[in-house]
């Protein structure tokens, strides 16, 4: 776990290994989250670019009768 500092700006710099790691570019464009006390920062990613990115899950669950 990495620790960042929030400037007077109210900025924050990305840690260099996270970016790396999801592939985070200047000037993307994140999604900000509230989720009680902590902050979630999400890549906000086309449809297109998410092709595949599922693939070898397993998809072999209990089903309900109506939706199958």
């Amino acid at each position: 776990m990495q620790a960042v500092k929030l400037s007077p700006k109210f900025q924050v710099v990305i840690p260099q290994a996270v970016r790396e790691a999801l592939g985070l570019v200047a000037g993307e464009t994140l999604q900000v989250i509230q989720m009680e006390n902590r902050i979630e920062l999400i890549p906000m990613r086309s449809a297109k670019s998410l092709r595949g990115s599922l693939r070898g899950m397993n998809t072999d669950v209990s089903r309900d009768p109506d939706r199958v």
